[in-house]
This record gives structure tokens, C-alpha cells and sequence, in this order.
């Protein structure tokens, strides 16, 4: 029976995984694709570490090297990381006429246009499936699947941490702070949680995702971004009152040309599907012009579950080695005469409702002094609520708005700031109302 051999560079928590699915279902792969993979070589700096799986004696070694030069290994794994030397090791791979699967999300939304390229020049290939959602077969339903689709809209939860966080706000309770320092005891926040809390991760992901959906290379710093650092118990409690839940989402969408392409806090309707995604479980919703709106759910990080999703990447490789074909399909599943870039709606323009909450004084005139300035910069109110009043002490007050112009927004709040009645700067979290529908 033909072998293929394969080298893994990165041996941590994903990389146990590789090894463990290609271990554990070796023959359910062999039948699949009637021919063995092999890992010929294993690279990591820490080489005494046990982790709970057994190589084969002269498998593992510190030098990365030792696997790209290898000329019996046809696919490099890469899961190092970061978008320093991970990138050197992958450009090496390629330039040794080696294909290359990657969970890399931070280097393939930077470099991906140099990456992919480079692969293209050399009739190889890249699979990327496990650097957005984990084992959610995303990309894969993206590129193919969906492929007769214009894309309308994506709407995802696709960072576990901070789906962690809010759900444990939401049913339990709890400061931001509390539920983070629970999180990272448990293993689900890293010790500097800031990529997850502060919106980063899931802007490296939604960046995959917009270049595949709409054929283009979007620069990260074009993809407005903001955490979830400000989310405070009150904003959670009010929020259920309002009917809705808040997520981190990751949220693009085709407007008349144009792509939005935003990462914050949103309140969603209850109902929505997404609004029951709790946990570290991800999910994406995405609406074609044709199937209409679609959802992948699923565990989006974890060893097994990423693992899962780079041995599919291996073994569609091995297919298509198997006929003797590569670039089969384009990375971004547009042929490279079509891949242009787009316009990008600034978050100015942005037209939606808004959740306001403030710290008001609690006196006659306060609503009205705020109405009204909220007034003059053209943005009517929807609902309001004032709860445990202390008349003559600070009292939240919540406005709800109906659409508004995110320019206004701001300059209004700019100037309610001021006013001596407030007490700290308003918390604002926008709505969406109608995920998924037609545009």
C-alpha cells in the first residue's frame, strides 16, 4: 500500500493531538484514503517532556530543519505559532517543493497573500482548516460548499475565552474580572488573556473568513475591533430585561459595495441561535444570496478538536497527491485573476440600534437634559430604564435607541460626558437585530 510521510514542526498541545489522531485512527485514515500517512519526523524545542503519547524511536528531534529537509516527508504541519518563525518554517517547506498545513491564524490573516502565493508558484498546497473555529468545518464549507453563493453576511462567535466568560456572566453571575481569573484557573484564558478579552484572536479569524468570503486580502487594522473588558453585570441584567444576550461577535457583511467588518460586545435577540451558544463552543452563522442562512457549531478550540481539523487538511492533501493534482482548489476559492480588493465601510457609517447605559444623578430633568442631547444629533429613543432609585444619588439609566448613525452617536455621547450629571463615561453596545436576514 503507498505511503505518504508527514513532519510535524511544533509538538505542544495541538501537536499531541496530530499525533494522537493519526495514532488512534490510523486505520479509519488508511480506509478513507487507501493509503498510509506516516509521521516521519517530529520537531520541538523540549524533547524530554512526556506527553501522554509514544513516538517511535528517532521521531522526535529539536531541529525544524531536520524535518523540512527531510526529501522523504512530502507535507510540513506547522503549529508553532505566532507569525515570526512559523513563517520562515512554512516559506522553507514550500520552497522545498513540500505542501503545508497550518492552524495559524495570526500569520495567515497577516502574510496569507505571501504564503499563499508562494504555494501557488509552486503548484503546492496549504490547508488552513483548523485557524478558525477548531474542528467546525468552516473554511471547508466556505470554500466549497458555499462556493455558488454570493456571501451576504457571517455573523461568529469564534473565541471560546470569551464566549466562556460572557455565558458564565450571564447564567451565574459575576465581575468581568472574577469570571476571568475562573477561567484561566480552569485552563480556558491564557495567564495574558488579552488577544481573547481584547477582540484580537477573533479579528485574526474574521480576517480568514472575509478573504475567502468575499475574494480579497483584508489588512487586520481595517477590521474595527473592541473587547469585552467593559462588560459589566448591570449591562448583562439589563440586557436580559431587553430580551437579548450579549457575544463577542465577529461580524461581516456585503452593503452596497462595500464591507462592514467589525469585532465587539453585541446583544442579540434570545431566540437567535447564536444567543445559545454558551461556553467555549463556537459557532458561525452565514447567510448566502442563494442557500440563504446556514450556523456551524461546534468546539472551536481545544487539542482534540483543532487536531481534528489539521488531519483533515492532511488527508485531502494526500487525495489529491494520490491523483497526482494540486491547487485543485485555490485558497481562497477565487481564481487569482479574480482575488481584488474591496471597500470597507467605515464604522462611522454604521447604522443600527444602540444600548446606552449611564450613571446619571437622580433629579428632575436628567432624562430630558439627555434626551435632548441625544435629540439634536437626530437619534430617537426606543425604550428607557431606570431602575433602584436614590434621589439626589448616581442611579443607572438605560437607553435603548433606534437606528442611529454611529457618527452621531459618538459626538452625542462626546457631549453628554460632560454634562454634570453624569458620573463615569456611558457603556454603548450595539445591537443587531436581524442577524442573517436579506439585506
Amino acid at each position: 500500500m503507498q505511503k505518504i510521510n508527514v513532519g510535524l514542526i511544533g509538538f505542544g498541545t495541538v501537536g499531541t493531538g496530530v499525533v494522537k489522531v493519526l495514532k488512534e485512527n490510523a486505520q479509519v485514515i488508511k480506509d478513507r484514503l487507501g493509503l498510509e500517512v506516516v509521521l516521519k519526523r517530529v520537531a520541538d524545542k523540549d524533547t524530554s517532556r512526556d506527553r501522554g503519547v509514544k513516538l517511535d524511536d528517532g521521531v522526535l528531534t529539536d531541529d525544524a530543519k531536520a524535518v523540512i529537509n527531510d526529501t522523504d516527508i512530502s507535507i510540513v504541519i506547522e503549529l508553532v505559532g505566532g507569525t515570526t518563525i512559523a513563517k520562515d518554517f512554512i516559506l522553507s517547506a514550500l520552497d522545498k517543493g513540500k505542501h503545508v498545513v497550518t492552524a495559524n491564524k495570526a500569520l495567515l490573516s497577516t502574510h496569507g497573500s505571501e504564503i499563499f502565493k508562494k504555494a501557488s508558484s509552486k503548484g503546492l498546497d496549504v490547508g488552513f482548516e483548523a485557524s478558525v473555529a477548531g474542528g467546525i468545518p468552516i473554511i471547508k464549507a466556505m470554500r466549497e460548499g458555499l462556493a455558488a453563493n454570493k456571501i451576504d453576511s457571517i455573523y461568529g462567535i469564534i473565541n471560546g475565552t470569551a464566549n466562556y466568560i460572557l455565558s458564565k456572566m450571564t447564567n451565574d453571575g459575576g465581575k468581568f474580572e472574577d469570571v476571568l481569573r475562573r477561567a484561566q484557573e480552569k485552563g480556558y484564558a491564557e495567564a495574558d488573556p488579552s488577544y481573547d478579552v481584547d477582540g484580537i484572536d477573533t479579528a485574526h479569524k474574521l480576517a480568514i473568513l472575509i478573504n475567502i468570503a468575499y475574494g480579497t486580502y483584508i489588512k487586520l487594522e481595517d477590521i474595527y475591533t473592541e473587547g469585552i473588558r467593559r462588560i459589566n453585570p448591570l449591562d448583562i441584567k439589563f440586557a436580559k430585561e431587553f430580551k437579548y444576550r450579549i457575544k463577542l461577535l465577529a461580524i461581516a457583511k456585503s452593503v452596497e459595495g462595500k464591507i462592514e467588518a467589525r469585532v465587539h460586545p453585541t446583544m442579540i435577540p434570545e431566540a437567535h441561535p447564536l444567543a445559545l451558544v454558551d461556553g467555549v463552543y463556537n459557532a458561525v452563522h452565514v447567510r448566502g444570496n442563494a442557500v440563504g442562512p446556514v450556523m456551524f457549531y461546534g468546539l472551536g478550540a481545544g487539542m482534540m478538536p483543532t487536531a481534528s481539523a489539521v488531519v483533515a487538511d492532511i488527508m485531502d492533501i494526500c487525495r489529491n497527491m494520490k491523483l497526482g493534482v494540486a491547487n485543485r482548489l485555490s485558497p481562497l476559492s477565487f481564481t487569482d485573476d479574480a482575488v481584488k480588493d474591496v471597500k470597507i465601510k467605515a464604522i462611522d457609517t454604521l447604522e443600527i440600534p444602540y444600548y446606552i447605559r449611564f450613571l446619571a444623578i437622580d433629579k428632575p430633568g436628567a432624562l430630558s437634559k439627555i434626551s435632548g442631547v441625544l435629540g439634536a444629533h437626530d437619534i430617537s429613543i426606543s425604550s428607557v430604564l431606570q431602575k433602584d432609585r436614590k434621589v439626589g444619588g448616581a442611579v443607572p439609566l438605560v437607553i435603548v435607541t433606534h437606528h442611529a448613525l454611529e457618527k452621531e452617536l459618538r459626538a452625542a455621547l462626546e457631549e453628554i460626558e460632560k454634562l454634570d450629571m453624569i458620573f463615569e463615561k456611558p457603556v454603548c453596545i450595539r445591537i443587531e437585530e436581524n442577524l442573517g436576514t436579506a439585506n
